[in-house]
């Protein structure tokens, strides 16, 4: 019988795996502790995120601040690059003077009134101002052009001399077409040459002892003469009708007859 009762004392050894029990709870107390925390770190980031809005709007509004002054300082530079004085017109350019008469290939004499300058396409151009008188024009040649375009001083007593000779000189009329024969001739007159205007002024005069001209070799002829004599007035500082009688003169005698008037018969 004694051996029977020795299980019953064991029954406190029994009571261990309920302390252990106890133990194991322990972590899980633990682990709780850093789910807490993980909660509360999202409430934390609303607050840092309206810091950072702040100093980005307070950067931005300096900018913005810093920016404003700008407008008056370019007003200030543009106030200081504007002259106090308005400057003093330009007289010359490139050998040419103001007041000074001129050869302009396509119209023939002008005087040139004045150097302006001229914005186009936003760009600033010296320009020169020439008058014609007798057509009432006026043109305007950018500096830059005027080399290019022939525009030239008067004939100098040399090439006078060599117009005058040529002007004495016989006609020399190609046996070409008309057509052909007046582009020629037109271009004599606009290239702004005196000797080449002379000679179109030569081959197309008609006196009273040759046939009638037609009426676009009057045209032409008409178009010479007016464009040499204006030249001859201005370099001798007469009118234009006195510089024709003049050089009709010469032709008259060079001709062996006086110019024939259009539509008159020769008697």
């Amino acid at each position: 019988m004694a051996t029977a009762k020795k299980p019953a004392a064991k029954k406190p050894a029994a009571k261990k795996p309920a302390a252990a029990k106890s133990t194991a709870k322990k972590p899980t107390a633990k682990k709780t502790a850093p789910k807490a925390a993980t909660k509360a770190a999202p409430k934390a980031a609303p607050k840092a995120t309206p810091k950072v809005s702040a100093k980005a709007s307070a950067k931005a509004s300096a900018k913005v601040s810093a920016k404003k002054p700008a407008a008056p300082a370019k007003a200030k530079a543009a106030a200081k690059k504007k002259p106090s004085k308005p400057e003093a017109p330009r007289r010359s350019a490139l050998g040419f003077k103001v007041n000074e008469f001129v050869v302009y290939p396509a119209h023939g004499v002008g005087q040139i009134t004045e150097i302006a300058v001229q914005e186009i396409a936003g760009m600033s151009l010296d320009l020169f101002v020439v008058s014609f008188d007798k057509e009432k024009m006026v043109l305007r040649v950018p500096l830059a052009k005027a080399k290019e375009i022939g525009m030239r001083k008067l004939a100098d007593a040399k090439i006078m001399e060599g117009a005058i000779k040529t002007l004495k000189g016989r006609a020399r009329v190609k046996r070409t077409m008309w057509s052909r024969r007046a582009q020629e001739y037109e271009a004599k007159i606009n290239s702004g040459d005196l000797v080449a205007i002379t000679e179109v002024v030569r081959d197309l005069f008609r006196n009273e002892n040759q046939p009638e001209q037609s009426y676009s070799e009057r045209q032409l002829y008409e178009k010479a003469i007016e464009r040499m004599a204006r030249e001859v007035a201005t370099v001798e500082k007469t009118t234009d009708d006195e510089a024709i009688i003049k050089l009709e003169g010469i032709l008259a005698k060079t001709t062996g007859g006086a110019r024939r008037q259009p539509g008159v018969d020769p008697a």
